[in-house]
């Protein structure tokens, strides 16, 4: 008897295995096509989260530029850029300095990074970027003609 009844015990398990792979292989196969599906869907939301910062990117650039002095950006200085704005505009330091109101020694001392601009300055430098050379010219002889006419007045 205890073969009889072996053979039944393994039988059962048998036909209980295979009724519960039926079961659960569909499962499995459903669970496997969702983590495909997922994965291809994370996948797909990095890639237009990487279109949309570049698109950002590319849109905050121009706005940025164009106002540069009107908007709420901070605007940065930076020594070297000093000296090339300087040899752009063809000016020396002392003629840069009369154009911002400043001493020539702040010109020199932001040059060699001995100190920094205030913000007011920034500002100042930043509208010069947008000069040309003529413009440049114009406002110095414009500066040296009011320099002139102040000279020139007696004391009452």
């Amino acid at each position: 008897m205890p073969n009889i009844a072996s053979l039944l015990k393994a039988e059962i398990s048998r036909i209980s295995r295979r009724e519960i792979r039926g079961q659960v292989e569909p499962l499995r196969k459903a669970s496997a096509a969702y983590r495909r599906e997922i994965a291809s869907l994370k996948r797909e939301v990095q890639s237009l989260k990487r279109q949309a910062s570049l698109l950002a990117k590319r849109t905050a650039k121009p706005a940025e530029s164009v106002d540069a002095q009107d908007s709420a950006t901070p605007l940065r200085f930076v020594a070297k850029g000093l000296r090339s704005l300087r040899s752009r505009l063809g000016v020396s330091a002392p003629e840069l300095a009369t154009l911002m109101g400043v001493s020539a020694q702040s010109i020199y001392n932001w040059e060699t990074k001995k100190t920094v601009p205030r913000k007011e300055q920034v500002v100042n430098l930043s509208k010069l970027r947008a000069l040309g050379k003529r413009d440049v010219r114009a406002r110095l002889e414009a500066i040296a003609g009011q320099g002139k006419k102040k000279a020139g007045r007696k004391p009452a």
